[in-house]
């Protein structure tokens, strides 16, 4: 059986999940095989929040070369998780 932090690999910080970060909702790097009530149990489990919805969405891996050798990035899962109204905040997110 899979721990928590085996479905949930780290958090994706850039600009477009920070502005989000002041709805409630979050983004993370997740496990390729995960589903969305992994994820949601996972979640519930390491941060203690309560979960509305999950959304997640599979990542290709952009193709790369060099030289002439052609490679390609490997594939990842993203889950954006929005939270309820009366849920507290995640406070990885409150510092950056």
């Amino acid at each position: 059986m899979k721990t928590p932090y085996d479905v949930i690999i780290k958090p994706v910080i850039s600009e477009r999940s920070m502005d989000d970060a002041a709805n409630k909702k979050y983004t993370f790097k997740v496990a390729t095989d995960a589903n969305k009530t992994q994820v949601k149990l996972a979640l519930e489990e390491i941060f203690g929040v309560e979960i509305e919805k999950v959304n997640i969405m599979n990542v290709r891996g952009k193709v790369k070369r060099t030289g002439r050798n052609v490679g390609r990035r490997p594939a990842t899962k993203k889950a954006i998780v929005t939270l309820t109204d009366k849920s507290k905040e995640i406070e990885f997110f409150q510092g950056l």
